[in-house]
């Protein structure tokens, strides 16, 4: 199997030459980036598999680079951020990132976040199943999601989201058990309500299928 290739994109030389030996070290091959031009240059170049993404950059932030990947690729993203805002972190997911950590940091944590990302990105354990409600289907064996015969580009957490939605067959998801099925069980329940707005906003018309249950959770159902 090909090694994974990991985009760094860190401006403090010392914290990015750690990440390197530590990823490198796991098999994994790296590249660094040390501003956000620097960054969107090697995105294209070098095309990773994840990208490990520092918010604060020079020349660019990197929620500007998030945005700028997220209009032509659904790459993984690992936002790293030393902001502790609940608001930093909702805009970065906004933005399409598919996870974040913050400063300080272990890098064997950094290590087996960027893993997690990876399992369930790419998906050699997902299983190869189409679920359909209403106008939305959601084949996960093809990685793909479609608005009637139209296809819908969705990074991974937007797809997963999806996915667990369509095959709760009707059934309300707290955003709880929403973040279980989504490999994040520790982060704040509210990022659930930025990825379902984001992912309304991409399945243009199918968006309104996503119902939200006040005081419970979610749930898809089909428009009559």
């Amino acid at each position: 199997m090909a090694e994974k290739r990991i985009l760094v994109v860190e401006d403090e030389t010392r914290i990015a030459e750690i990440l390197e030996r530590y990823l490198r070290a796991e098999g994994f091959a790296t590249e660094r980036a040390g501003s956000g031009k620097r960054a969107l240059e090697l995105w294209r170049a070098f095309q990773p598999d994840l990208i490990l993404l520092d918010l604060m950059l020079p020349e660019m932030s990197g929620l500007e680079v998030a945005r700028t990947i997220r209009a032509k690729s659904d790459v993984p993203i690992l936002m790293v951020t030393a902001k502790a805002e609940e608001v930093d972190r909702l805009l970065g997911l906004e933005l399409g990132a598919d996870d974040y950590i913050t400063k300080p940091f272990s890098p064997r944590e950094v290590v087996a976040r960027v893993r997690a990302v990876l399992r369930r990105s790419g998906g050699g354990s997902l299983r190869p199943r189409v679920y359909r409600v209403g106008k939305v289907s959601v084949d996960m064996s093809a990685f793909e999601a479609r608005c009637g015969e139209a296809a819908v580009a969705l990074s991974p957490t937007q797809l997963r989201l999806l996915a667990a939605l369509a095959k709760a067959d009707g059934r309300v998801l707290s955003r709880h058990e929403l973040l279980d099925q989504l490999g994040e069980p520790y982060v704040d329940a509210r990022t659930v309500d930025a990825h379902v707005k984001n992912l309304r906003r991409r399945l243009g018309s199918c968006g309104a299928q996503i119902e939200t249950v006040r005081g419970v959770g979610y749930r898809l159902r089909a428009l009559p």
